[in-house]
């Protein structure tokens, strides 16, 4: 059943948070920093020392580690503009997906400090890295192909020009050569 057709179950958040770290064995403090809290605040949700949060950047990384939808937590508002369709970000998932991968695997294969980041990435809150090295550190974990990588950091670069007001069309041919260039010297260097 994919997630958009999972049925909402009406339990506490924090229940659902406590059984999803035992279920997958997840520490309280790497849930913390995934989601970009403080050990103390897990701790004070799970024990309901504090009311399960209602702010929607928080319940959106807790939902994306937990490979939910936020609609699932009750205390979660539905922003009124829907997400924008991000070809690249739908890719990303794809390739966790068929790695056999949850998000808290994923996750795990990244030291510490980047995870918060890559969760932003994966509700959609930040683009995907525009740096190569990045991407390729993300493309090693997937296992992607070559060509792969290439193709996702060249559409992630077009959509980077494209914000900054550079118009492709009108620099076709500027666009052609840099993008040739790039695959050139990515050949040499592997």
């Amino acid at each position: 059943m994919s997630m958009k057709n999972k049925p909402i179950v009406n339990e506490k958040s924090s229940q659902k948070v406590a059984k999803f770290l035992e279920k997958n064995n997840l520490h309280k403090k790497d849930f913390a920093q995934m989601i970009g809290v403080t050990l103390s605040y897990v701790y004070n949700l799970i024990d309901e020392t504090i009311p399960f949060s209602s702010r929607g950047t928080t319940l959106e990384r807790i939902a994306t580690v937990m490979d939910i939808r936020p609609e699932e937590f009750i205390e979660y508002q539905i922003p009124q503009d829907p997400p924008v369709y991000n070809e690249n970000l739908e890719f990303l998932k794809d390739a966790i997906k068929h790695n056999n991968l949850s998000t808290v695997d994923f996750l795990k294969m990244f030291e510490r400090k980047k995870r918060l980041h890559l969760v932003d990435i994966l509700r959609g809150a930040k683009p995907l890295h525009i740096d190569f090295s990045e991407l390729k550190s993300i493309s090693d974990a997937l296992n992607l192909p070559d060509e792969e990588l290439y193709e996702l950091w060249r559409r992630r670069m077009i959509e980077f020009l494209k914000e900054g007001g550079f118009n492709i069309e009108k620099n076709k041919k500027l666009i052609d050569s840099m993008f040739e260039g790039a695959k050139k010297y990515l050949k040499n260097e592997q």
